[in-house]
Formats: structure tokens, C-alpha cells, sequence
């Protein structure tokens, strides 16, 4: 993915459950896999309206993890399931958006959101409250503070793809 994910404006619960499910399904892989499949994803998943995706089945699932056209992993497909029952339990108990602001600190709500939600990490937190226009930290700063210097990475990754035969600084 080039630069930041496009940000959204949440209008439903089925809004915020597709930018969670990115996420998940991005865990793990290329995003360029993901986004290849996500119109597949997004009707496997009734245009992720999280009434429906909630009363999906095991058998649904199974169902799901056979289908070529999406990404056909069991432990995802689940969660995106389960996640969807635990946005609808935020919403009975008095509102999701209401939630997300009940936490001011942005690690204290991270932390509340990896542990109700399955398959969904540091940078999945992040990359959704990113997109759904929730205030999160700088990105350069919360990455190396979560051992993620990513353009340390780069760095590192790029010196060690110099050409053969080209003198590096300080060789004789």
C-alpha cells in the first residue's frame, strides 16, 4: 500500500465492521492480495452489514473458507464474525462511536479494542481508527514506540540490495 489507507466518514455499524475486517484480513499478507479480493470479501460478507454477518453459521464459515475467491482463512472468517457480534453488543450497551470516545488514551483504547476483537493487533488498531477518522498518534512516532521503525526497515532493505561490484564508503 503507497502512503496512508484513504480515510472514511463511519456512517453505520456496517461502515466500521468492513474497516475492522481490512484488517484482519490484511494480517499477515500483502495488501495488494487483499484489495484484489475484497469485492469478493465485501459480497461473501453481505456488504458486511453486521446483522447478518453476526447470524453467520459454522457452516457458513466452512462454507466460506472453500471459496476460492476470497481469502480462505478459517481463524479470519470467524472473526470477522465474532467482531460483528461484539459491535453489535457495544451498540445495545449505548453506542459504538460512544465507546470509542469513552476512552481517551489512545493506547487505553488500543488495548480495549485488541482484546474484544479477534485478529486485530497494534497495527490493525491503528489502521482502523486511522481510516475511520479516530484521532491516533503521529504514524512515524507510534511505530517506533511499537517496534516498527518502518523506515529503518526500508533503509536497512535498501542497503542491502547495493549492486554487486559497487564500493561502499570506507572499503579499499
Amino acid at each position: 500500500m503507497e502512503g496512508p489507507p484513504p480515510q472514511i466518514s463511519a456512517k453505520s455499524l456496517d461502515d466500521y465492521l468492513e474497516q475492522l475486517s481490512r484488517g484482519v484480513f490484511q494480517a499477515g499478507i500483502s495488501w495488494r492480495v487483499v484489495d484484489a479480493k475484497w469485492p469478493s470479501i465485501t459480497k461473501a460478507f453481505h456488504g458486511f452489514k453486521v446483522e447478518r454477518v453476526a447470524r453467520m453459521t459454522d457452516r457458513d464459515i466452512d462454507a466460506l473458507v472453500q471459496d476460492e475467491r476470497v481469502i480462505r482463512s478459517r481463524p479470519k472468517i470467524a472473526a470477522v464474525v465474532h467482531n460483528a457480534n461484539e459491535l453489535l453488543a457495544l451498540e445495545r450497551a449505548g453506542g459504538f462511536k460512544k465507546h470509542l470516545k469513552s476512552l481517551p488514551e489512545y493506547e487505553e483504547l488500543a488495548t480495549d479494542l485488541k482484546k474484544r476483537f479477534k485478529f486485530v493487533g497494534d497495527s490493525g488498531v491503528y489502521h482502523f481508527l486511522w481510516t475511520v477518522k479516530h484521532p491516533v498518534p503521529e504514524w512515524r512516532e507510534w511505530s517506533r514506540a511499537h517496534g516498527m521503525d518502518w523506515e529503518a526497515k526500508v533503509k536497512a532493505s535498501s542497503a542491502k540490495r547495493k549492486p554487486r561490484g559497487a564500493v561502499r564508503s570506507g572499503s579499499s
